[in-house]
């Protein structure tokens, strides 16, 4: 197969969505902000780094007739050890977290992003 990992993945916002997305993936979920291609800055978003020396990417892109993604959603895996610490930060920001036990022995929330996508929070193993 030709298919060798994930490079990215991108969740949608409405025009405007900068300033939330720097303070909730950047602030909140320590996200490093990456410099979007002078090509593609015109078009507005923000991009972020996951994690250390993975390469992976989330990017945050404009949707002129935005629609949250209720189901649809990234899992983006938290060091061990800090997914309670995570949590805490998303519940003192204001966020509402949901604790999800459906899979044995994997610790893991959702919260909602500030234009309300849903994203999965997951310990790494």
């Amino acid at each position: 197969m030709a298919i060798v990992g994930l490079d990215h993945v991108q969740v949608a916002a409405p025009p405007g969505c900068e300033g939330d997305a720097r303070r909730f993936y950047g602030g909140l979920l320590g996200l490093a902000e990456l410099p979007k291609p002078a090509a593609l800055a015109g078009r507005g978003g923000t991009w972020f780094a996951l994690g250390s020396g993975s390469g992976q990417q989330l990017h945050v892109g404009v949707d002129e007739d935005f629609a949250p993604a209720l189901k649809a959603h990234p899992a983006l895996l938290v060091a061990a050890g800090a997914l309670e610490a995570v949590a805490e930060r998303l519940v003192e920001a204001g966020c509402e977290v949901r604790w999800d036990d459906a899979l044995p022995d994997v610790a893991r929330f959702y919260v909602s992003d500030p234009w309300g996508n849903r994203l999965e929070l997951m310990a790494a193993a």
